[in-house]
Order: C-alpha cells, then structure tokens, then sequence
C-alpha cells in the first residue's frame, strides 16, 4: 500500500466529490501513522520551538489583554523574572514580539506583539477554551464578542464551513516550488 502523501493538485470541492457524483474516496490523516517511522518534518513542531512553552504563551497572552510592561507580565503570569526574560528575547529574536522604548533614564522596554504575534490570537483562546472544558472546574474569564454574543470559535474550513477532524483531512505532498 502505498502512503506516501498525494501530491497536490485541484482537490475536490466537497466530500462527496462532484454534484450528484460518486464519494471521493481520499486517504485521511490517519495514513499518517503508517508512514515508515522518523522523526517528521512538522509546522507544528517548529511554532512550538518558538512559541510552545508556558511562559512564553502566558506572555504573549498578557500582552494580547493589553500588558506591555515587564513588571506586570511578570506578576500576571507568575513567572519567574530570570525565565521571563529569557522568554521575551527568544519570542523577539523570533519575530513574534517587538521592545519599544518608553523612558530613557533608566531605559526602560514595552513589549507588543507583531503580526505573527496577532496571528496566534485565535491559538491562544482556542487553547483557553479547551481548558476551560477539559483542565479546570470553572472558567476563570469569559469574553463577549462585538456581535454581542459570548465568544465561542470553532475550527472550520475556510472554503466550506465544514468542521476539521482527523477524518476530514487528506495529506498532501508539499509543493516542490520556492
């Protein structure tokens, strides 16, 4: 059997192939577990290399609520000073925060988050929402969206709206091109 991701080409619309045709038959993610064993070139693995520890994310999440300042992020998150700093250079070496300056005598930094940084916004309350159903007995924070409502994301495909699952995906190659 061969599990060797598909290449990519014009994938199907939908799951069930064509209007009115036959189901499209794809291998799904679960093909993954039979590939030959080797540690797998991964997207996900290089984030967590910049962004997967835990004060790295409680920072970046003070600094999403509005923290820029050393002291505060520090006293947010808990984390200790030395581990901290050491977090915050790495996520600016990164890309992912940027210091400015905001007194000279003694120089003093804020941090704010990049665009990478706003990208992982919707990560981090993902993240949040998970353990709020799956590690702690109550919420400790909830948000209301501008619509009005109390916010709740979902992961859905941008094309269709259907809801991703291991089921639902099907690996393809990488495009060979720069």
């Amino acid at each position: 059997m061969d599990v060797r991701p598909q290449q990519a080409a014009e994938p199907p619309t939908d799951r069930t192939g064509t209007a009115g045709g036959p189901p499209v038959s794809a291998k799904t993610v679960s093909a993954m577990a039979d590939m030959p064993v080797g540690v797998r070139p991964c997207s996900m693995a290089a984030a967590l290399q910049v962004v997967g520890e835990r004060w790295s994310l409680l920072a970046l999440r003070e600094m999403s609520y509005g923290v820029h300042r050393f002291a505060r992020i520090a006293g947010y998150t808990g984390a200790p000073r030395d581990i901290l700093a050491d977090r915050l250079r790495k996520l600016e070496a990164a890309g992912v925060i940027e210091r400015r300056q905001y007194s000279e005598r003694p120089p003093r930094h804020e941090y704010h988050l990049t665009q990478a940084g706003l990208e992982l916004f919707p990560v981090m309350i993902g993240l949040l929402q998970w353990g709020d159903r799956w590690a702690v007995d109550a919420p400790a924070v909830a948000f209301r969206h501008d619509c009005g409502h109390v916010l709740r994301i979902e992961s859905g495909c941008a094309h269709c709206a259907g809801g991703v699952t291991p089921g639902s995906l099907t690996p393809l190659a990488p495009d060979p091109r720069p």
